[in-house]
């Protein structure tokens, strides 16, 4: 059990996909703009991380590996997260409109994420079973979550702060996140 959570607490703070591993910026830095956005984001790819590692895990422990087509998980799994995204947005174009238009091209970009296809390949390549796949990529999506939620506050925050004229839009929110990356490093040293 202790081995479970820290699979988890490892992917959402430890190793930060977004923050440490740099995985996954393009989303994290577009989206933050908006706070519903970036919530809305989250659980997109906390639904497509988690259940692509899911789906991966299975068939490569039953399918690509028995049949000693290991060089194919990198395709294989491309299309599993493909699909995924396909469901989320079809999902989300009919229940959500609102949601819908201010994630805009980013939520297509969840296919083109390495942040997912990394989870995917990272939990095969450390030998994780299908719950750790699982965990791993619930707690890495979480951690995904969490840091464009930070993001997207502290941008809000700095939108009612007199930020000197060099520093606006892009150079401050890029500074935010390094010390955002900083501050997460912090984490490293947490031990169970």
């Amino acid at each position: 059990m202790k081995s479970l959570i820290l699979i988890i607490v490892s992917g959402a703070l430890i190793n930060n996909v977004v923050l440490n591993q740099f995985l996954g910026i393009c989303s994290f830095l577009g989206v933050s703009k908006q706070m519903k956005a970036s919530v809305s984001l989250g659980g997109a790819v906390i639904f497509v991380i988690t259940i692509a590692s899911a789906v991966a895990s299975l068939l490569y422990d039953y399918v690509l590996a028995p049949l000693g087509l290991d060089f194919m998980k990198t395709i294989v799994f491309i299309l599993v997260i493909a699909a995924l995204v396909q469901v989320v947005e079809m999902f989300l174009k009919k229940k959500s409109p609102a949601v819908y238009k201010a994630l805009g091209i980013y939520l297509p970009l969840i296919t083109t994420n390495c942040a997912v296809l990394g989870v995917a390949l990272t939990n095969v390549q450390d030998g994780y079973n299908f719950l750790e796949s699982v965990l791993s990529g619930f707690g890495t999506a979480a951690g995904f979550t969490i840091a464009i939620v930070l993001l997207a506050s502290i941008r809000s925050r700095m939108r009612e702060e007199d930020i000197p004229a060099p520093l606006r839009g892009a150079p401050i929110v890029m500074i935010s996140a390094a010390l955002m990356s900083i501050a997460f490093l912090g984490f490293s040293g947490l031990s169970f």
